[in-house]
């Protein structure tokens, strides 16, 4: 058994990290995109607009039934064949867009458990005094069904920020892709995948902690 070349190791550190910008701007580029698509899925769902509630659930199933690799591949190697303007798609570009769609779905889901969640009896008595369906939305709904959603959203990001890794397999140098590119030319795989991994943990851990404050903030906000 050898021994871990722990010196490696942390000199791939401040490597991986020039990598660490780009992936983080792809989670976050793709969670803003998902967040608006997600939230008009989910208005379309409870409102049950006919037609597009009907393309809405078949969008969720598909999107929710697919595996995020074979649609990043169908994004970068598929549509491209078929749609001329996206002949010269980059992988970046592609990654975003799988995971706008992908996590869309679920989110979309959560968003409208939140909505339909609170309860009724209060959007009874806001429509009984005169308050009209932007209003209730404004100063009823949204309040409450952001506090129930917020912590479902911020586990999307972070399960978000795990999938950027997948990026990779369409030729994005991001910290995924750096340390495979690291760990090839030096031979040194395990040193190499378990520094990413790391890297992983720590940022997924600092993500759930602000997670945690931030439900408290909400708590506290709401009882006020």
């Amino acid at each position: 058994m050898r021994v871990l070349d722990f010196d490696y190791m942390l000199g791939l550190v401040p490597v991986l990290l020039r990598y660490l910008p780009l992936t983080l701007q792809m989670a976050a580029a793709g969670m803003v995109l998902a967040l608006f698509l997600s939230c008009g899925l989910a208005v379309i769902r409870v409102l049950k607009i006919p037609g597009l509630n009907a393309a809405t659930m078949l969008f969720i199933s598909f999107f929710r039934g697919t595996p995020l690799l074979v649609q990043l591949f169908l994004f970068y190697y598929g549509l491209p064949q078929l749609l001329a303007f996206l002949t010269h798609i980059n992988g970046i570009t592609a990654t975003i867009m799988g995971l706008t769609l992908h996590f869309s779905a679920y989110m979309a889901e959560s968003i409208r458990a939140a909505i339909v969640g609170v309860d009724r009896s209060q959007t009874e008595a806001a429509l009984s005094i005169g308050m009209t369906n932007g209003q209730l939305m404004r100063r009823i709904v949204l309040p409450q069904a952001t506090r129930v959603a917020v912590p479902t959203l911020m586990n999307y990001f972070i399960d978000m920020i795990k999938a950027t890794s997948l990026a990779f397999t369409l030729g994005v140098t991001e910290l995924m892709g750096a340390t495979q590119k690291e760990a090839a030319g030096s031979f040194l795989y395990f040193e190499a995948f378990i520094t990413v991994a790391i890297m992983y943990w720590i940022i997924v851990e600092l993500l759930a902690w602000f997670q945690r404050w931030l439900e408290v903030k909400l708590n506290r906000a709401y009882r006020r």
